[in-house]
């Protein structure tokens, strides 16, 4: 039986244009879309897959993991 699980993403617009996608928990889920709708799409089917790959090869998923997030001034 399949169940849900929930994840933290971290959605960053970029300069030029559409979104990138990471996933805390799983850092090795990094992806992008041209609008905010195509790059959740997109982080939605790269998790899938890399749960997918974790269990098919013995490795634990992690629970979620919250964001650290920081601001740091700097001289311009």
């Amino acid at each position: 039986m399949k169940r849900s699980l929930e994840f933290t993403i971290v959605l960053e617009p970029q300069p030029d244009g559409g979104f990138t996608v990471s996933v805390p928990a799983l850092p090795e889920v990094v992806t992008e879309g041209d609008t905010e709708a195509e790059a959740l799409a997109a982080a939605r089917e790269a998790i899938g897959a890399i749960i997918e790959y974790r269990r098919d090869h013995g490795i634990a998923l992690p629970k979620d993991a919250e964001p650290s997030v920081h601001k740091i001034t700097v001289d311009a």
